[in-house]
């Protein structure tokens, strides 16, 4: 159960074999003090459900004991010792990955996004967007049925609210736009620029708002500026962008979601031109990564864990650092070079590279782009 807590939890049965097959437990109160006791000694505390599910036809129960990810407050032990699950095996942990686990967990507990604002109210939240977000996570199944649809409990269970006080990523995830006045860093340039560099722009725009804002305004812009084509598949006329809707996407979710928040002069840009786009944040890569890493199979490691938890339970991202496969994967079926990521301590890049003919290079906007977001022409991408 510790080796769980350690990864990306998971459940202990007692009762069944290696094989599967049933057996049953018995169970008496002795058996339910044994089983407190070792929870007892699992540090730090852990949430722990323990189900009992009775054997037709016998007097003996199967034992199911579950906890779910808990990596905001890894690493645990048992009995003073961590363990960590490798395959289908459990084993001490190693002491290096001891020691980067206690400093990540103490990282998050200090990092930014998960601060107090005493100044925030329950009334700047946009309770319309915190209960889509619920909506969402039930149909994907990362939110039980229970959630319910009181604001402050779900912030409560999203630990963006504590003892009633509202965190730094309760503002970035839902706050209304008045109230972030007080977080400048909650800004996206859009640009689109004629030609291969940025002498010359064609549509500019500087956005502010939460992070469900501006991932939609940035959508709307790559839609409005990137060239649609169609090709019939059976009866049905298929429209694709440049490049791959689920890559674009991709890409601009782990900007907005990745990024580092406590600069607040910081911001994310998206930039088109005539041979490429580029999605720019601020904040580097994690601490002992590279871009070879990051394009290679890789756990996640969120900057920001409360606010990509927000975002992975409504389903816009994964847990199993997924994402950047599922970038270069979509390129590559699209028959697109592969994405090029760029980073140092200071900024991440991400780079998708296309080719459209010359009739083609400055499109007018298409009938399904949103037109809320008015292009300005006094305002340049720098």
């Amino acid at each position: 159960l510790c080796a769980f807590l350690n990864c990306e939890g998971g459940t202990v049965l007692f009762g069944v074999s290696d094989s599967g097959k049933i057996i049953g437990q018995a169970v008496s109160d002795g058996t339910k003090r044994i089983i407190a006791d070792a929870i007892a000694r699992l540090e730090p505390a852990a949430s722990v459900q323990i189900s009992y599910i009775p054997i037709p036809g016998t007097d003996k129960k199967v034992i199911a004991v579950h906890v779910e990810d808990a990596r905001l407050d890894r690493p645990f032990m048992y009995k003073g010792r961590p363990y960590i699950r490798i395959e289908s095996t459990t084993t001490t942990m190693p002491a290096s990955t001891f020691e980067h686990l206690l400093l990540e967990r103490d990282g998050t507990r200090h990092r930014w996004e998960s601060f107090l604002n005493e100044d925030l109210r329950l009334s700047d939240m946009d309770n319309e967007e915190i209960l889509k977000t619920v909506r969402l996570g039930i149909e994907n199944g990362r939110l039980p049925e229970s959630t319910g649809t009181d604001v402050p409990t779900i912030l409560e269970k999203l630990d963006l609210m504590r003892d009633g006080v509202l965190t730094h990523a309760a503002a970035i995830l839902f706050a209304n736009k008045q109230m972030l006045i007080d977080y400048p860093q909650c800004t996206m340039r859009l640009a689109r620029f004629r030609g291969t560099d940025r002498r010359e722009f064609i549509d500019s725009q500087r956005l502010h708002g939460n992070i469900f804002r501006l991932f939609d305004a940035a959508m709307a812009f790559l839609f409005k500026h990137l060239n649609l084509s169609g090709r019939i598949e059976g009866a049905v006329r298929e429209e694709r962008l440049s490049i791959p809707y689920k890559a674009l996407r991709e890409g601009v979710l782990n900007a907005i979601a990745h990024r580092s928040y406590r600069d607040a002069g910081g911001s994310v840009a998206v930039a088109i031109y005539d041979d490429r786009v580029e999605i720019e944040n601020p904040g580097g890569l994690p601490r002992g990564w590279d871009v070879d890493k990051l394009k290679s199979e890789h756990k996640s490691s969120p900057q920001n864990p409360l606010i990509a938890n927000t975002l992975y339970k409504r389903g816009y991202l994964e847990t199993w650092g997924r994402g950047i496969k599922l970038i270069m994967d979509e390129c590559r079926e699209a028959g697109l070079p592969e994405p090029e990521f760029k980073a140092d301590s200071v900024d991440t890049m991400l780079v998708f590279r296309y080719k459209v003919a010359e009739s083609d290079k400055y499109p007018t906007s298409t009938d399904q782009v949103p037109t809320k977001y008015r292009p300005s022409t006094d305002q340049v991408m720098v």
